[in-house]
């Protein structure tokens, strides 16, 4: 089983964040003598842009044309990301929270692997359509207040919902959060916020089998991953 540990906090040791994913993969590989970590550390990788030859090839995809040679290269780039992500059966969010919802380190990550034909694409009603199947994924996140259900704060999160939209869209509907909350009004605070998720890190590992349903892996093409026809492309204005 491959897991895929996505980091976007900048803090490393220091991280409230990444202290309680550390502790989530140390129990998934008791739990799991098969497995395998992969990291992006998003503050020390270099994502490629979605600008310039690689805007271009986007759309270019879209009309269901082909890459010409001068953008190839850069776009396989994004291929790259995206392959990396695909190869995943089970995946590890760690984010904070940052002004109501993600860092923009993981919206870039995002932008970039969120592309239609290769983890979407659409019908001929041009409704979106789900490729990303089979796979599961664990958001370990970090509040400064409470944002539970049941505080007057929760209307302003919008980092929870977000990320269950957008890995929704295109597939992956088995998410499950753990969030550190509130973990900067008073030390008591912190520390009984921390407990509880290390304890819901220690029931969720147990209590689950995180191997994936299906992971079918991408058909091969000349850039790569092959993405699918986007039935009404030809309509699409973004």
């Amino acid at each position: 089983m491959k897991l895929l540990h996505v980091i976007a906090s900048p803090r490393d040791k220091n991280s409230n964040t990444l202290r309680v994913s550390h502790a989530l993969i140390d129990e998934l590989r008791a739990a799991h003598a098969d497995l395998v970590v992969d990291v992006v550390d998003l503050y020390r990788h270099d994502l490629p842009a979605i600008a310039g030859h690689n805007i271009k090839a986007k759309y270019t995809i879209m009309m269901g044309q082909p890459v010409s040679k001068a953008h190839v290269e850069s776009w396989r780039e994004i291929e790259r990301a995206i392959e990396r992500f695909l190869s995943a059966d089970l995946y590890v969010i760690s984010t904070p929270m940052w002004n109501f919802s993600i860092p923009y380190a993981l919206k870039y990550y995002i932008d970039c692997i969120v592309q239609p034909g290769y983890v979407f694409t659409y019908n001929d009603l041009g409704q979106a359509v789900p490729l990303v199947h089979g796979r599961k994924m664990i958001c370990v996140t970090s509040r400064g207040g409470d944002y539970g259900p049941l505080s007057p704060m929760h209307a302003y999160d919008f980092q929870e919902p977000y990320l269950r939209t957008i890995f929704g869209f295109i597939g992956i509907t088995d998410v499950e959060f753990v969030n550190s909350q509130p973990m900067d009004v008073t030390p008591a605070l912190r520390e009984m916020a921390q407990q509880a998720a290390m304890e819901q890190v220690h029931t969720l590992a147990a209590a689950r089998d995180w191997a994936a349903v299906s992971n079918e892996p991408a058909e091969a093409s000349p850039l790569g991953l092959k993405p699918q026809p986007l039935a009404t492309a030809a309509d699409q204005v973004y």
